[in-house]
């Protein structure tokens, strides 16, 4: 595979399926306890208690069935702390129905096609010369770098976000839990 390949659903099953990968201890933490592996990623994210949020805003755009059904999907999750560093009156404003296409817009732009795990993304990260570029199920691109053991990602508007819990694995999925909301171009 070419190391400069960005990760789309075919990169994404490639390196799910590839062993031996490399694991960032700093990331290891699993979700709550609350969240179960044969819980989707709505279920999960209901369960936390820290993403009312973005829960409430999957429930606004229409993809609860989306993130429910098989999947699989890699889901970057704001918490409820990440959407209150928005600017006051912008998730008001996003999930009103008229909003409902930039709303749609914003949430894909946090999921990923396939299964990727945080040994995944620190591998294309690495074969990449220390960035990685991410495909999301919007279209738009996201840079993940490793910074002090950590991932942090760089959405399209500058905007930097650091993964704070990897790897909470879901029956349709994996969620990464996130401290900032990534905003599309």
């Amino acid at each position: 595979m070419n190391p400069k390949t960005t990760l789309t659903l075919a990169v994404g099953a490639a390196l799910a399926a590839t062993s031996g990968l490399v694991a960032v201890p700093a990331m290891a933490d699993m979700h709550n306890a609350a969240a179960k592996a044969d819980a989707n990623i709505v279920e999960t994210a209901t369960s936390t208690g820290m993403h009312n949020t973005l829960v409430t805003a999957v429930k606004a755009a229409g993809l609860v069935d989306t993130l429910s059904g098989p999947g699989p999907f890699t889901v970057f999750a704001p918490t409820d702390a990440a959407f209150a560093k928005l600017p006051a009156g912008t998730v008001e404003t996003l999930v009103k129905p008229e909003n409902k296409a930039t709303l749609t817009a914003v949430l894909t732009y946090h999921a990923v096609p396939g299964a990727v795990t945080s040994a995944d993304l620190v591998k294309l990260i690495n074969a990449n010369g220390g960035k990685a570029t991410i495909t999301t199920v919007q279209g738009g691109k996201l840079t993940a770098a490793l910074e002090g053991g950590k991932v942090v990602i760089t959405d399209a508007k500058g905007g930097r976000t650091t993964v704070t819990k990897a790897d909470v694995k879901t029956s349709n999925g994996v969620i990464h839990v996130t401290d900032g909301v990534f905003l599309p171009a």
